[in-house]
Formats: C-alpha cells, structure tokens, sequence
C-alpha cells in the first residue's frame, strides 16, 4: 500500500519527551513566579525600628525579574536540548526491539521463514510480540511445508487416474479387437475415482477457508444419516455396524460434521476384516464437550503407522486400488474439520485389531442447548 512519508515512530517519541520535558519546565517556572516572586514587593521598602540607617538594599520585582527572565530561558533551551538528545536516546533503546521485529517482518515477506527474532530480555510488550510473531511464524512455516506437501501427492493422485485412462484409450485404439465395454468400464472406475478424489479437495478447500455458518447439530442424527449411506457397502463387505449413544448437540456445520461422520464410518468398514467385521459407533457428551467415537476391527496396526494415518494419501498398510478405498483424504479431511471445529482426534491401534478413533468438539453455548432440548 503506498503512502505518504510522514515522521518515524522515533521522531515522533523524541518530539514527545521534549515537549513533555519544556511543559514541565514551564510549569516549574510558573510555579516559582506565581509562589515566590508574588510576594516580593514591588518597590523598595526600609524599615527602622530603631531609627538608625539601614544598610543594604531589598530587591524589587522588577529587578528580580529582569535578572529571573534570561536565566528562565537559558534553562528552557536547555530542557530543549536535553529533551531533544535524551528523547532521541531514548526512543533508539526503546524502539531497538521494534526494529529487530520489523526487519524479522522484511525477511518474511520475502518467503524466508526459518528466520526467528528470539528477543532476549524479561516478558514485556516487545517481547510477547516478538515471542508471537515467532510462534505465527513456525506455524506458517509447517503450514506452508505441509500445503507443499499436499500439493506434490494431490498432483500425484490427479495424475494417475489421467495417465491410466490415456493408456486405456491408447490401447483401445491400436487394438480393434478390444471389448469396448471392458474399456468403458475401466474408464468408468478411473473417472469415478478422480471425481471423488476432486471432491474431497474441494471439502478440504472449504475447511481450510472456515466459510461455514455454525448452528446447533446433533451428532446422534448425523450418525444415523451416514450409517443408512454406507449400510450397503457394509453389507456387501459382511461388516456389522453398532451404534449407541443418546441426544448429543454439537456447534458447527452441519454438512461438515456429516462428512467427518460419514469417512470415519467408511473408513471403519473398508479397513476390516472381511466378512466378519464389526464397527461401533458411539455419542457421549460431558460439561465441555461432545465426544464421537468410532471402533472397528481388523488388523493389527503399530504406534508408528497410526501416528502417520492423518497425513493426506496414506492408506493403511498399503496403497489399496479397489472401488471403495478410497482416496487417502478420508482421516485428513476428518482431522481438518476437527480442527476448523476447534476439537481434537485422537486415534489409538486396538490390542486386537483395527482402531479407536475419538473426536471431541467443543459443547455448544447453554442457549443453544436448552432450544435443542425445549423442541
């Protein structure tokens, strides 16, 4: 943004502790004027009680003001000068931290943000600036990094499905004999996938802005909603799904909170174990917050491939294809939304198989409680 040049910050200081060091000056001077030079007369006055001489002569105010005025001037251009020098020092000391900052700002907007201020010192105002603006900036920094990140294995994932349906069109064509059909559902398949994979970008998209209103929602309905969804499939795969829990109000989106719902749940039934599979679905509420908890069987998972679940296009074990596997956004997209809710997930390996997954959001505001329940 262009603006006009105006005075610095310093300037500004220093004209500020010299105008406040001439007001005091003046109010100094005023003081001795008003309080002291008011009582001396204004001509001369010899008393004698004894009717002698008197020696010596009793100043006037005339005279004593005359000799009081160039020394109160001096004094004043003193204050000036002092106030301009001291204020200047003073200003340079105490804007040296602001400096530190903007230069750390400077580096920023050049895309370096490794850079940290790490100002020295005891807690004041400069320092929890600069102490905030280090933390914004490793937070940007692992934000950039993971959006690069992103980007590289979305390229990737978009690629694939466009290569595979160029090769299908490149074999079909070389070879009249092909089954047309074959081709059409194969490209089928593959453009369903990068549909799906589209979309799931797009949610992730609408997260990451928070363009979303928040309204009362009950978990319990979004839950029944996205278990009637994917009934088939789990019926096609043999996994059994349990749901309990009573009413509980969340505060949120409610088209996000379904879609949490509904890829916690779709990714409970695909990674299971097939044709024996259970999944439980779970709602509890407390004083503060409003827990969903998704149980499934299946393999036994390590600490170290459940930490690495959330990152966007893992997959598990391993990098399934089939029709319903997935696109490897389904706990991403359920750990953004807990976060634009301002909740937290937590995902645990089961001593027997599969995982525990719990998210906790926020219980929403008392008002919105007691309309949920007044209807």
């Amino acid at each position: 943004m262009d603006r006009a040049p105006g005075l610095s910050v310093r300037i500004k200081l220093t004209l500020s502790y010299a105008g406040f060091l001439m007001f005091a000056g003046v109010l100094l001077l005023a003081a001795v004027w008003v309080f002291l030079l008011r009582y001396v007369p204004d001509r001369a006055m010899l008393i004698n009680a004894d009717d002698k001489p008197t020696n010596g002569v009793f100043p006037v105010r005339s005279t004593l003001l005359n000799v009081f005025a160039p020394r109160a001037a001096a004094v004043l251009a003193f204050l000036l000068l002092l106030g301009l020098l001291g204020g200047w020092l003073l200003a340079g000391r105490m804007l040296a931290p602001l400096t530190r900052i903007t230069d750390a700002t400077r580096t920023a907007t050049r895309g370096s943000l490794s850079h940290r201020i790490r100002l020295p010192g005891r807690r004041d105002e400069f320092r929890d600036l600069a102490d905030d603006f280090d933390t914004m900036l490793a937070r940007l920094e692992a934000h950039v990094d993971e959006q690069r990140r992103f980007a590289a294995n979305a390229s990737h994932e978009l690629r694939t499905p466009l290569a595979i349906s160029q090769a299908l069109l490149d074999v079909a064509r070389g070879d009249p004999t092909q089954d047309l059909r074959v081709v059409i559902d194969r490209l089928d398949a593959v453009n369903a996938r990068a549909i799906d994979l589209t979309e799931a970008l797009l949610v992730l998209s609408r997260a990451d802005r928070r363009s979303f209103t928040h309204e009362p929602v009950d978990l319990s309905l979004l839950v029944e909603e996205a278990t009637e969804t994917l009934l088939p499939l789990a019926e096609k795969r043999g996994v059994t799904i349990e749901t309990s829990g009573d009413t509980v109000p969340a505060f949120g989106s409610g088209a996000l909170l379904l879609q949490l719902t509904t890829n916690l749940l779709h990714n409970a039934i695909v990674h299971n174990l097939p044709g024996k599979g259970t999944v439980l679905v779970e709602t509890g509420s407390g004083p503060e917050t409003v827990v969903l908890t998704v149980e499934n069987s299946g393999e036994k998972l390590s600490p170290q491939l459940v930490a690495t679940l959330t990152e966007p296009f893992q997959r598990g074990t391993e990098r399934v294809r089939g029709h319903h596997a997935g696109v490897g956004l389904g706990l991403a997209i359920v750990k953004r939304i807990t976060e634009v809710h301002d909740g937290s997930l937590t995902i645990t390996p089961r001593a027997a198989g599969g995982l525990r997954i719990a998210v906790q959001l926020p219980a929403p505001p008392a008002h919105f409680t007691d309309r949920t329940s007044d209807q």
